[in-house]
C-alpha cells in the first residue's frame, strides 16, 4: 500500500517500507528531504482559521524540485520553495516582483493562519546532527521520533520533532520548541483519503501553543481535495 502524508506543506514519500530501513538519524532526514522532491501533484483545498472561521483557499503544485502555495484572495502571493538547492530557497512573489524570504520574516505567519514561512521553508530538514529518539505511534502506524536542533539563533524554532512514518517515509506529526525548550507549535495529520491505491493528505491541523502553560492558542486546517498528477 502506498501512503502520502503531509506536514506544512510537508508532502511524505511513496516508499515502501521494504525500500528503505534506515538506521541512523541522518538517513532518515534524507528520506524526508528526498520525499518532497519528487512529488509531481497539483492540489486545491483551503486553509481555515478555527476561531474566526475565516478561509483562505489555496492550490498547491510540486514539480522539478519545486514545491508552490499559491494564494489568490487580495493581495495573491505565490510561495514556491526551490529544493534544487541545499538547504531549500524559499521564494515569495507578490506584486513588484520576486524574492527570496529573508529569515527576519521566517517567524511570520502566512496569511494570518497559524503556520510560518519557517514551516514552508522545511529549513528544520537541514540542520546538522539530528538525532534518532526513539519510536512511537501515530494513528496506529509505526513511525521513527527525530530530533533536530537549530544550529543558529536565528529562526522561531530551537528544536523540532519529527514523527516519520515507517512504511512511507513521510512525517507525520511534527512539534517545535523554542528556546526555553517549550513546545509552541503542533502539527499532525488528522484525516487521509484513498486515491489510486495511495493514501493521501485530506486535512492537517496546524496549533500554536502558549509556552507559558502548554495551551492552544490559535488553531488552523489545511485540507486538500485529490492530488492531480502532473504532465
Amino acid at each position: 500500500m502506498k501512503r502520502l502524508f503531509l506536514l506544512p506543506l510537508l508532502l511524505a514519500s511513496m516508499l515502501r517500507a521494504e525500500d528503505a530501513q534506515p538506521k541512523t538519524a541522518e538517513e532518515i532526514i534524507r528520506i524526508v528531504q528526498n520525499s518532497y522532491a519528487l512529488q509531481n501533484y497539483k492540489m486545491t483545498g483551503e486553509l481555515r482559521d478555527d476561531t474566526s472561521g475565516r478561509s483562505e483557499p489555496l492550490t498547491l503544485t510540486m514539480q522539478d524540485k519545486v514545491m508552490r502555495f499559491l494564494f489568490k484572495n487580495p493581495p495573491p502571493e505565490i510561495v514556491h520553495l526551490d529544493m534544487n538547492t541545499s538547504p531549500a530557497t524559499l521564494y515569495q512573489v507578490r506584486q513588484g516582483g520576486s524574492s527570496v524570504v529573508p529569515n527576519s520574516q521566517h517567524g511570520s505567519k502566512v496569511r494570518g493562519m497559524e503556520f510560518n514561512y519557517e514551516d514552508l521553508s522545511l529549513a528544520f530538514l537541514y540542520w546538522p546532527r539530528p538525532q534518532l529518539m526513539g519510536e512511537d505511534r501515530v494513528s496506529g502506524q509505526k513511525c521513527w521520533i527525530v530530533r533536530v536542533t537549530n544550529p543558529s539563533s536565528q529562526g522561531p524554532y530551537y528544536a523540532v520533532d519529527l514523527w516519520v512514518h515507517q512504511g512511507s517515509g513521510g512525517a507525520a506529526k511534527m512539534a517545535a520548541f523554542d528556546r526555553t525548550s517549550k513546545i509552541v507549535k503542533k502539527y499532525q495529520v488528522t484525516k487521509v483519503q484513498k486515491v489510486e491505491g495511495a493514501t493521501t493528505l485530506k486535512e492537517l491541523r496546524i496549533e500554536s501553543i502558549n509556552p507559558a502553560n502548554g495551551e492552544v492558542i490559535g488553531r488552523t486546517y489545511m485540507k486538500l481535495d485529490d492530488p492531480v498528477k502532473n504532465n
